[in-house]
């Protein structure tokens, strides 16, 4: 019983995926910096910070709430 050839680096496919996702990752990471220094002179009220923390939180919230819903259902053979 001769034992199978395990290849473990990437496909092209892969190599190509990735170096398209970190292109995409760094043109927003240009755009974002863009955007900032184009507001350079908006200013924003102590309520727009209020709003600005407490969507943030909300969304955080969100995202944890769910993914303990799936953890949850997986754990308890709740998924089909």
């Amino acid at each position: 019983m001769g034992e199978g050839r395990h290849e473990t680096g990437l496909s092209a496919f892969g190599v190509v995926a990735i170096l398209i996702l970190l292109g995409l990752l760094g043109w927003a990471g240009w755009y974002a910096l863009d955007a900032w220094n184009a507001m350079r002179g908006v200013t924003m009220s102590p309520l727009g910070w209020l709003f600005m923390v407490l969507g943030a939180v909300v969304t955080f919230l969100v995202g944890a709430g769910l993914m303990v819903l799936v953890f949850y259902s997986s754990r308890h053979d709740m998924d089909l």
